[in-house]
């Protein structure tokens, strides 16, 4: 998965931040405002930066450290803003998009992925596939056997996470936190329904993904069974 650098002020907001990439599967690499004191890139250039941008924030110095990364990669930049501070953006030419605080999730994720995939140029080799199953990352799309199969938000999600680790065990609770986050307040009902609902649309008499394992939870088939 993509490897991110998130440089913000310590808050709450961007504590949940932090989790939220990580359930989604990124390598993060948090650095607080606080913390840079020396003009140095970080030991392995990621793959984007997330930058918090409100008061007075960012420095100097940490425009010099994001300056530096963009000679040497087509590095992309995000931007976290709040309303107030909008105007701010557009004198950053170095920001390739933004995120309004206090920030939705699913809009988070969804702009990192097609920011990640506009300036990276992802190469659609970037595939799950099982069984005539093909899940696409570069493109978020879904397909059994060439037919291209329409999924939410969240159903994508979930079969990203199960397919990702094909073979694991996932009890519900952990999928909940996972793929809807610690702050969900939906209860283990949320999966079933959902995973009925993947099944409904990537399985039938042939095709088989999602195993219920009794008394635990889901997995996704880790290998092909006929």
């Amino acid at each position: 998965m993509f490897s991110i650098l998130l440089i913000t002020r310590k808050t709450s907001e961007t504590d949940a931040i932090e989790i939220d990439l990580r359930q989604h599967g990124y390598t993060l690499s948090a650095i607080s405002f606080n913390d840079i004191e020396m003009d140095e890139l970080p030991p392995t250039t990621p793959d984007m930066v997330i930058i918090e941008v409100s008061g007075r924030v960012p420095t100097p110095k940490s425009l010099n450290m994001i300056t530096r990364m963009k000679k040497k990669t087509t590095l992309p930049v995000l931007a976290l803003t709040h309303k107030d501070y909008m105007d701010s953006i557009i004198t950053l030419n170095k920001v390739d998009d933004f995120v309004l605080l206090p920030y939705e999730k699913d809009e988070l994720i969804l702009r990192i992925r097609r920011l990640l995939q506009k300036v990276k140029n992802i190469e659609s080799s970037d595939l799950i596939k099982c069984d005539g199953l093909t899940i696409d990352l570069a493109k978020y799309e879904v397909t059994l056997e060439n037919r291209v199969i329409e999924l939410t938000f969240k159903e994508y999600e979930l079969l990203l996470y199960l397919a990702g680790n094909k073979g694991r065990v996932f009890t519900r609770e952990s999928l909940l936190n996972k793929v809807w986050g610690y702050d969900y307040f939906g209860g283990d009902r949320t999966v079933d329904v959902h995973i009925r609902r993947l099944r409904s649309k990537i399985e039938d008499p042939e095709h088989t993904f999602i195993e219920t394992v009794r008394n635990i939870g889901y997995r996704f088939k880790k290998n092909s069974e006929k």
